[in-house]
């Protein structure tokens, strides 16, 4: 593990952009964008595409270690060059940015409530392709639709027991239960999660790591115990589908909580734009979320 990375994690000031649509959400995000699906006409063009996008971002001035911790990266992405160098070794050694790769393999359909992981059969050559590639940590995504305990405990277990293989390769961890904006019960799955998560946490050994990537909380300060358990190297706000200033002003009411947004990141960024605009809409939306994430 980069010891370096792993303070600026820990103490760093700033969040963490999420880059990392999968192949369900390219679409969507180049389509806003100002790609349509008729411009390209195979997985590997819009992959392509996406890299491209995701590379525009990367280089643009504004986007650097000063306000940004980490990037979230798709294997596609990972394994894709930005000037001469992987993209995780450009990040770090051109823009003091932390590299994580997200690692799940997209969601099973809905039972007891949840939405659990589908398996990840070839995790382990990810894994040892990921450390070859200097990638510092992963991300895995699940989903809590409704506030069913027996369904949000098997998805806390499968957080937690894919989270131990990612330490023993010396990885650190980022745990996504995230919660859908949208139920009805939101507040009462909060707090399932947070006691589920707590539970887990108190049963770890003391020198073991990680990072929660949570929906942000409808009461403020729901996640303060989680922000100041010693295993937890930092609590993150993921926008779930707000628009920018809807999660900043929610992330603003959690003291400790930063950013990792994707989709609130990137809203007004478009191909047609100039480079200097481009840099201009992708500061301001930087400079704002990074305002967000220190208040």
């Amino acid at each position: 593990m980069n010891k370096e990375q792993w303070q600026k994690m820990k103490e760093g000031k700033g969040f963490i952009a999420a880059l990392d649509q999968s192949k369900t959400s390219t679409p969507r995000t180049l389509e806003n964008y100002g790609i349509s699906k008729e411009m390209y006409h195979s997985d590997e063009e819009m992959f392509d595409l996406i890299h491209e996008f995701r590379k525009r971002i990367i280089t643009s001035p504004s986007f650097s270690g000063d306000k940004i911790l980490g990037v979230i990266l798709f294997k596609h992405t990972m394994d894709k060059k930005i000037d001469g160098k992987y993209t995780a070794d450009y990040l770090w050694d051109v823009k003091g940015i932390v590299p994580f790769l997200k690692v799940d393999k997209g969601l099973e359909e809905v039972n007891k409530g949840v939405r659990l992981m589908k398996p990840i059969k070839d995790l382990d050559n990810v894994l040892d392709v990921a450390i070859e590639r200097h990638i510092f940590g992963t991300k895995m995504r699940s989903l809590i639709v409704e506030a069913n305990r027996e369904g949000i405990h098997e998805l806390v277990n499968q957080q937690f027991e894919l989270a131990q293989k990612i330490i023993d390769k010396g990885l650190v961890p980022i745990l996504e239960p995230e919660i859908d904006i949208h139920s009805e019960d939101k507040i009462v799955s909060e707090k399932i999660l947070r006691q589920e998560i707590l539970d887990h946490l108190n049963k770890l050994p003391k020198d073991v790591n990680m990072i929660f990537k949570l929906s942000i909380p409808d009461l403020p300060a729901f996640y303060q115990p989680l922000i100041l358990d010693g295993h937890v190297l930092r609590t993150c706000g993921l926008s779930g589908g707000y628009r920018r200033d809807e999660a900043n002003d929610n992330l603003r009411e959690d003291y400790g909580m930063i950013a990792t947004y994707s989709r609130a990141l990137i809203q007004d960024l478009n191909i047609e734009q100039s480079d200097k605009e481009f840099d201009m809409y992708l500061k301001e939306a930087i400079d704002s979320i990074y305002n967000a994430s220190i208040t």
